[in-house]
């Protein structure tokens, strides 16, 4: 053999190591790839806390003489609050949450309330007057929804 030959197949191998190498790095590259990108949205949806249980607080009906003094308004309502410190707040001043509502109620207006209009606006002027603090002091109360559960006007 010439020593031309004897050179070529000493290259050659080495030349297959170096693509065998090459073909081991892409293929490793693309496995983390591929698990890098598998990773992701399970790792989105673990930081990505569930939504708290709501908390609701039903209320006892009101029966309340309306403004015009010939309308009576019986009416029952469960609201929904930001957290259990709320609602047992709410509770221990359950009187003055109670008077409060049937002050509200026994201002509005029959015809009024007899439309869809005025029933949102009432859920509003609800929430306005309990989320004053009812104390002193004290924070106000965050009440998120109003529902009502019983609404017949007389």
């Amino acid at each position: 053999m010439t020593d031309s030959a004897i050179v070529k197949t000493k290259r050659r191998p080495r030349w297959i190591a170096l693509l065998a190498l090459a073909a081991l790095i892409a293929c490793a590259a693309s496995g983390y790839a591929y698990w890098h990108q598998q990773q992701r949205p399970a790792a989105a949806l673990a930081k990505a806390a569930p939504p708290a249980a709501p908390v609701f607080w039903p209320l006892e009906t009101f029966t309340v003489n309306l403004g015009d003094a010939d309308r009576v308004l019986y009416i029952g309502i469960t609201l929904r609050l930001k957290d259990e410190a709320t609602r047992a707040r709410l509770n221990d001043y359950l009187p003055e949450v109670r008077s409060r509502l049937l002050l509200l109620f026994s201002r509005q207006d029959a015809a009024v309330l007899a439309t869809d209009t005025g029933k949102l606006k009432l859920i509003e002027a609800i929430k306005q007057t309990l989320g004053r603090p009812l104390v002193p002091g004290q924070p106000g109360q965050v009440v998120t929804d109003v529902l009502y559960t019983a609404f017949i006007l007389r």
